[in-house]
């Protein structure tokens, strides 16, 4: 089955001759790409959507995709316009992973000396909120590159595995990290141990998605969490998301000491100012990012 095959992140070049590339598609800033769709959504055009689109390959990650998401993300990030962005995939898969068959050939010398992989890790550096939207399969770097976004929301029959064990290697790109951290010790271990895939419920029901949605909805809804979180202060919102994610790298104490170090801060902005004195005088605050 081409979903067994396509499990783990990898290389870009593929060993049979390429499909026939689609026209590159225009992005905000006016870049083409060939394997991902963006545009902004939103009323107030707020939201940035990137779409992977390799659907004929269950949306393998390869190498090309993620240099093409990682400049989407770096235009988003740039854009004072966009408050969040979503990421999402077609209804049969969000990223089935990689072909192995660009893995197969590869050496330790190779992966250390090249730091395969290394580029990876752009989307969890993102500072703007970013909301993974699942639909199909999440498997191998498909569930890890979920797994770096802020929120994750699955559509009904989403699928999330980290299935390397049964390739004779183990996850490359934060898998058997953010997954122990999202779910703990016990089903992170089982996940990676077996390579056994979970549904979208039992994956809500363990803490590693917030909502399910029929699929036909699903991504409707990432954009209206996206959009509303787009309308608070951007600034702000880059706080309070750098002080969720120290409580995974932090002690108690030290986190504690940080989210005061934040709250403070916030202080210094006029949106603080701006929020507080809407609150008390009982209207909707209007927020500039400053």
């Amino acid at each position: 089955m081409a979903a067994v095959r396509l499990l783990l992140p990898g290389a870009c070049r593929l060993l049979r001759a390429p499909p026939a590339r689609p026209a590159p598609r225009t992005f905000t800033s006016g870049a083409g790409f060939q394997y991902i769709i963006t545009e902004k959504k939103g009323e107030n055009s707020s939201v940035g959507l990137i779409r992977l689109n390799r659907p004929k390959a269950l949306n393998a990650l390869c190498s090309g995709l993620i240099t093409e998401l990682n400049q989407a993300l770096d235009t988003f990030e740039e854009d004072p316009g966009v408050g969040a962005i979503v990421l999402t995939g077609g209804e049969k898969a969000f990223a089935a992973g990689a072909d192995i068959k660009e893995m197969q050939n590869r050496k330790f010398q190779d992966c250390y000396s090249g730091s395969f992989l290394s580029h990876w890790d752009r989307l969890a550096r993102v500072r703007k909120p970013v909301i993974a939207a699942v639909n199909g399969y999440a498997l191998g770097g498909g569930c890890e590159l979920a797994m770096m976004c802020d929120i994750i929301y699955a559509g009904e029959k989403a699928q999330f595995a980290q299935p390397e064990i049964l390739l004779g290697t183990i996850p490359g790109a934060g898998g058997t990290q953010r997954l122990t951290r999202a779910v703990g010790k016990s089903l992170a271990m089982e996940m990676v141990l077996t390579g056994d895939r979970i549904s979208a419920q039992d994956a809500k029901q363990a803490g590693l998605v917030s909502k399910i949605f029929p699929v036909e909805k699903l991504v409707e809804e990432a954009i209206q969490c996206a959009e509303k979180i787009a309308s608070n202060s951007k600034i702000v919102a880059a706080m309070a998301k750098e002080s969720v994610n120290a409580a995974f790298e932090m002690t108690l104490t030290e986190g504690n000491k940080l989210e005061k170090k934040l709250f403070y801060s916030t202080f210094a902005t006029d949106d603080r100012k701006e929020g507080m004195t809407a609150f008390v005088e009982k209207r909707k605050a209007n927020f500039r990012d400053q």
